[in-house]
Parts: structure tokens; sequence; C-alpha cells
């Protein structure tokens, strides 16, 4: 039922490119949906990667948000569709059960995958935690508590620099009203981490950073915040420092966002591009897609949802060996969309 929207998006930047030499055309490959009424009545927050097999996907699920029994979900997409999903980890400790939240799949260096979820009853008192798998996300490794002050990526994807260092981006939630992002940096491939602040005013809040490398080895933190636009931090020292967060020109409600550097070093993000509203769903009726070669100047290219209500929400984008462009995001609670695009020349 969103077809329209997203050829008409297409053949307009299609159209508009023909006058612009910076921009990317792309075709829309595929869209499906993963849901499992049977085993959770709400799904959100997931996270994609590659697979030797095809592709893996994790998400958490439950009664709603912040339900004891909401656990961490994944499914596996092999032989051309997605198999049904499976339960993997859960926040019972003895005989209490706390809510799981955001899973984010990595794969370092060392080839295994790690999944990494937090556990507690909100943001403000919740701890890391990580499994492993050396199977391709089929099996899984007991799980375990992360260091103290170390909360593993927040929302996005770590990134592994061609030095070995591994960036997580993630933040911490003390209160409703004090929000402040910072980066976990390992040089040991993911054995150890220290925990780096990005620097930002406590009346800023910033959250859940996702990261983009450029030519010139500097690295943008895009930002999640309430300041009705996206924010943006720098380092020119593989993460050692950063900038104090600034303004983008990129509307944004206060939602999740995602970014990648595509194989071509071309970048893309995934954004709700309105002003946040009264309630916390505000303005995640609206979901596109932008592309920068500088990470400065932005342009909007495709509308993948765009609805006068609705809730699509905390995408997550990659890009496998095969050049296709996957997206993931919250499709009213209720579902996982998968977008699939391909680029054209």
């Amino acid at each position: 039922m969103k077809k329209s929207i997203l050829s008409f998006s297409f053949l307009f930047l299609i159209i508009t490119s023909c006058h612009q030499k910076e921009s990317i055309n792309f075709a829309l490959v595929s869209e499906s949906y993963i849901s499992d009424t049977s085993q959770y009545a709400q799904c959100h927050a997931s996270t994609i990667i590659e697979t030797n097999n095809g592709l893996l996907l994790s998400f958490f699920g439950g009664p709603h948000e912040r339900h004891p029994e909401v656990s961490i979900y994944t499914a596996a997409f092999e032989n051309g569709q997605w198999q049904k999903p499976k339960k993997v980890a859960d926040g019972k400790i003895d005989t209490t059960s706390f809510p799981t939240w955001n899973p984010v799949l990595f794969r370092s260096a060392n080839n295994k995958i790690d999944l990494f979820y937090k556990v507690g009853p909100s943001p403000n008192d919740w701890w890391g935690m990580v499994k492993h798998s050396n199977d391709e996300g089929k099996t899984w490794s007991a799980p375990e508590k992360l260091p103290d002050g170390i909360l593993g990526p927040i929302r996005n994807k770590p990134i592994q620099l061609s030095s070995g260092v591994i960036l997580s981006p993630s933040s911490t939630e003390e209160s409703h009203e004090l929000w402040k992002a910072h980066i976990e940096r390992s040089t040991d491939d993911g054995q150890t981490f220290t925990k780096i602040d990005i620097p930002s005013p406590d009346s800023v809040k910033v959250i859940q950073p996702t990261l983009l490398v450029y030519p010139d080895k500097s690295i943008q933190a895009l930002l999640r915040s309430n300041q009705n636009v996206v924010m943006e931090s720098w380092s020119y020292d593989e993460g050692k420092t950063w900038s104090a967060v600034q303004p983008t020109t990129i509307s944004h409600p206060n939602s999740g966002i995602d970014a990648i550097t595509l194989q071509s070093g071309e970048k893309l993000l995934v954004n709700n591009p309105l002003p946040s509203g009264d309630s916390w769903e505000a303005g995640r009726n609206k979901l596109d897609l932008y592309y920068s070669t500088d990470g400065k100047s932005w342009k909007t290219i495709i509308h993948l949802e765009n609805e006068p209500e609705g809730e699509f929400s905390y995408p997550c984008i990659i890009q496998t060996t095969d050049g296709l462009i996957h997206i993931t995001y919250t499709y009213n609670r209720q579902q996982i969309k998968h977008v699939v695009l391909s680029a054209v020349n």
C-alpha cells in the first residue's frame, strides 16, 4: 500500500537528478513485513546485519514497551523469505523480570556476531548486556553483563575503523531532562571499552548517535535531539575527542535516526522529517531517506512513509556486499518493515 508513494519518489528523484551532479538514483527492489502476534503484541527498535546465509534482524517485542515480559527476538532472511522470529534473550533475573530494550547487531573483524541489548525498568536505570554467535545467529552464548559504566551501542551500530579501532555510539538518560551522548571506544577488538563524552550543554538533550567516516578520516556523529533538528559532533583523532554538539539543518522530532557510509563513500540518513509535538509519537508519521556527499548538505531523496498519522520510526540502514541497501523500521508498533533499494547509475 506504500508502493505508490515510493514509486513517485523514485520518479521524482530520477528526473531531478538529471540536473544535479551530486545525486543518486534508486530502484525499489522489495518491501516486506516481519510480525508474529502469536508471540508478541508490539515490536520496536529493529537492527539488521548481513550474514553468510542472508540477513539477520533483531528487535524487542512483548505486550508493550516497558512491560517486564518484553524480550529480544531475531528473525533470519534465508531462501528468499523471512523466517519465524525466535526469542533469544529476556530480562529474567532469579524470580524478577525486567523489560529488554534496543538490540544492536554488530560483526567486528573477529567475524563473530555480537548482539547487544539493554535490560532494566527504564532507560534511566538500564544496564548493558551482550551475547555472541559463531554460527551466523543460529545459536547464542549465555548473556554477559557489560562492565559498570559501559552500556554498549545504545541504538545504532558500532563502526570499526581501518586501524581496527571500534567506536560504539552510546548515550545515557539520567533523568527525563538530562540526556547525554558518548562514544565507547575499543582498541582490542571489543574486549574492553573506554567511555568518551560528546560535549553538550545540559539544556540540550542528545542521545543515540550514528557514525559516519570521511576520506580525511574525520568522523561525524549525528544525534537524536530535543532541538527539533538533528545535532552533530565531529572527531578528527579516531574518536578520542569530539567537538561540542551543533545543530544541523535537518528537521527532526526527537526520534531515532540511522545513517551509513555507502561503498561509494556517499552518505545516507533515515529520519522523521517533522518537528516534535505534544506527544512522544508526534512527527513519526513521516519517514524520509536523505543523501549527502560531505555530511553538511543533506537532500531528501525518498519519502519512505508519508501518512497523516501513524508511527514509522527507529530505522536501521545497511548496505550489503552486493550493493543493495536495506532499511528496517517500526511499522505502527505491530510489525517491522523491511525495504530493499538498489542504486541505479
